[in-house]
């Protein structure tokens, strides 16, 4: 179904914010795990240039940085999977 109604870029989006832990308690975590675009393109059920695509624009819109190969996760990812 979320393939069906959500675009993939929501679908990445949402996905980084739930690796993140965005929405449990406690405070999310700022930083993913180490995981490849080739993984995240699994997930949301995409290619892996599409992944790459997005976290390019991502990564413009300072919704996340890297540093060292890990991935910090900014709130305004939020505003991707909140945008109509």
């Amino acid at each position: 179904m979320d393939q069906l109604f959500n675009s993939s870029e929501k679908r990445l989006a949402r996905t980084l914010l739930l690796l993140a832990h965005y929405g449990a308690r406690g405070d999310p975590q700022k930083v993913l795990p180490k995981v490849s675009q080739e993984m995240l393109a699994e997930m949301i059920g995409t290619t892996r240039p599409r992944v790459n695509f997005f976290m390019n624009k991502f990564r413009k819109l300072a919704s996340f940085n890297t540093t060292n190969g890990e991935i910090h996760v900014n709130n305004s990812l939020l505003r991707v999977v909140l945008h109509e």
